[in-house]
């Protein structure tokens, strides 16, 4: 069998006779020789003497010879047989045995006893590893382990030197717990035991597990008799995971909780150790019986929420690293293990922040300031908006109420429009303060969003934080002027400038607009506006509702139709006597009549 073929055999079931009985090293033998002068020997006895040196040597053991020649290519050994042996001097290059001398013994595999020149056959490299193979063999019976190097990855595990000879290691054989790079692995030279041989085969199986394990049972039943809750022991990082990391004691695993790594907040374990880390521990908890120990880290020094209040005090200014950003906050690490939530409430005294990352990142330093402090339940509330004054505070002085103030329309909205006066800071002028005399369905009729406007301070409400604006106050009211000029029973003159179903209506000047209603058309029935008027007609027509608070003005036409009727009928009257007839005294009743009409109209 080939040396590659040993590398990658698959370990067989072992042959019926043992496969591992070492190879016996035949010494050389002893021959009694005769008291008679060789000359004198004997054809037989001669012949004697030759068969003796043969009774201890077999073909395929080994036996041990004398070096008796050495050159540059060739070695020549006596084995007290009727020819020496000859080797190349590579054999003894490759086992690390170059340096030779004569007289010398070597132990050497006999292969054959004569070939066809009658010389005999030897073999150095065989020899080594026939007795490697009784070493290892002494190994395994005895359940003794010896070392080996790891020198190249097979189908399923890993090619082992044992110093000549190769064994196999499982790949879950490597470590108690299973090795996913065997890469890793190669060239380390270590300890561990023969599980099955087959000399026949060529085939060795080795397991560093066992031996480790084996050592781990040692171990852990003298750490399980000493291990107690609250001492410190150390330990080697084993293992990491999203939930914490598994410590070896020594022979027993332990768990360290990632919440009990540090007082502080951490993502990952890996944060804070590598694989293989030499650390020490608390025992938080120990169950002997299931032989499961909880472990602590940042138990090693004192919870510095325990002095917290007397480090941090409400009113303080402190600075800190933003860790973690929630829909409703940011927590502020103050220190390791203290952390304080700014609440988004408490970031801005002009901004209506709608989530944190608006304003902070990860990883920021900010200033904050210590709105309370809650020692028992570890809650520290802190303010960034606190850090700076409060706009509002100095509102007024900024912004008197009468001023005048310039600003962008920063937003629009049915009931009005929002003025920016600084940073965060925007006044509301409502949909009535827009103008005095036009009917404004929507303040997009008269402003764009981006439009530069002046306006004058209404009012102030710093609890609220609102402030009031005006564009109609920049002007006069031309209904201070209309109140001194006209009153119920007045006639005045216009131009229509809007039709409705319900009537028109009539520009008065100065932009001050009056309704006529459709029943005030005509002393005839109206059925529809636009027969009577439209858009430009000039009317001339009496006020009969007034009311400057509200900037309404009634008119009527039909009433000053009745006014002139009663005028004309009067001046009739004054000028004739109505004939004393029941005619006459129908029409003076008549007369009467509408007369009472009119002014209850213009009442």
């Amino acid at each position: 069998m080939s040396q590659s073929d040993s590398e990658t055999s698959t370990p067989s079931p072992e042959p019926s006779t043992p496969a591992t009985q070492p190879v016996v090293v035949a010494t050389a033998p002893t021959i009694e020789f005769p008291d008679t002068p060789d000359d004198e020997l004997t054809a037989e006895q001669m012949e004697a003497l030759y068969s003796q040196t043969f009774q201890n040597a077999t073909q395929g053991s080994l036996i041990q010879g004398t070096i008796i020649s050495v050159g540059k290519d060739e070695v020549i050994v006596d084995v007290g047989f009727k020819s020496e042996g000859v080797l190349m001097m590579r054999e003894f290059r490759r086992s690390g045995a170059g340096d030779i001398q004569v007289g010398d013994v070597v132990d050497l595999y006999l292969e054959q006893m004569e070939n066809e020149e009658g010389q005999v056959v030897l073999s150095k490299e065989k020899a080594d590893k026939i007795k490697i193979w009784n070493k290892v063999a002494e190994f395994f019976e005895k359940g003794e382990a010896l070392e080996g190097t790891l020198v190249s990855r097979i189908k399923g595990g890993v090619s082992v030197d044992l110093g000549g000879i190769r064994g196999f290691l499982p790949g879950s054989q490597v470590d108690i717990r299973p090795v996913r790079n065997l890469d890793r692995v190669l060239g380390q030279t270590l300890e561990m035991k023969v599980i099955k041989m087959n000399q026949a085969r060529g085939n060795i199986v080795l397991s560093r597990r066992q031996l480790l394990e084996e050592q781990r049972t040692g171990m852990k039943d003298k750490i399980l008799a000493t291990l107690k809750e609250g001492q410190i022991v150390k330990g080697v990082v084993k293992n990491l995971t999203d939930y914490g990391a598994f410590v070896d004691l020594g022979g027993l695993d332990g768990l360290l909780h990632i919440t009990d790594i540090s007082w502080g907040r951490i993502g990952h374990p890996s944060e804070v150790f590598k694989i293989g880390d030499a650390v020490e521990v608390v025992i938080l908890k120990f169950d002997r019986e299931r032989e499961r120990v909880s472990l602590g880290y940042k138990q090693k020094t004192p919870d510095p929420w325990v002095a917290v209040e007397q480090k941090y005090r409400v009113g303080d200014r402190v600075s800190g690293k933003v860790v973690s950003i929630t829909d409703y906050g940011a927590f502020i690490e103050l220190e390791e293990g203290i952390e304080g939530l700014v609440h988004v409430s408490e970031m801005s005294w002009t901004q209506r922040v709608k989530h944190p990352s608006k304003v902070v990142n990860l990883g920021d330093v900010v200033d904050a300031m210590v709105l309370n402090i809650d020692a028992n339940n570890k809650r520290i509330s802190l303010g960034i908006k606190q850090v700076e004054a409060n706009p509002w505070d100095s509102i007024e002085e900024r912004y008197p109420v009468g001023s005048k103030i310039t600003g962008t329309v920063r937003n629009i909205t049915d009931f009005g429009v929002f003025v920016g006066l600084e940073e965060g800071i925007d006044g509301l002028v409502h949909i009535s303060d827009l103008s005095w005399t036009e009917h404004v369905k929507h303040p997009s009729e008269l402003l764009s969003k981006g439009d530069e406007v002046e306006a004058v301070v209404l009012a102030i409400d710093k609890e609220k934080e609102r402030i009031s604006l005006g564009l109609k106050q920049l002007q006069e009211d031309p209904w201070q002027q209309v109140a001194g000029n006209i009153s119920i029973g007045s006639v005045v003159d216009g131009t229509v400038t809007k039709i409705t179903e319900f009537g028109a209506f009539v520009d008065l000047g100065d932009d001050v607009d009056s309704l006529i209603h459709i029943s005030e058309l005509s002393t005839e029935q109206v059925r529809s506006v636009s027969d009577v008027l439209k858009v430009g007609d000039k009317v001339h027509a009496q006020v009969i509702k007034f009311d400057p608070a509200q900037h309404k003005i009634g008119l009527s036409i039909r009433a000053l139709q009745n006014q002139e009727e009663r005028a004309q009928v009067e001046r009739y009257m004054e000028q004739e006597t109505m004939p004393e007839t029941a005619m006459g005294a129908a029409l003076l009743e008549k007369l009467r009549e509408q007369k009472g009409e009119s002014e209850g109209d213009s009442e």
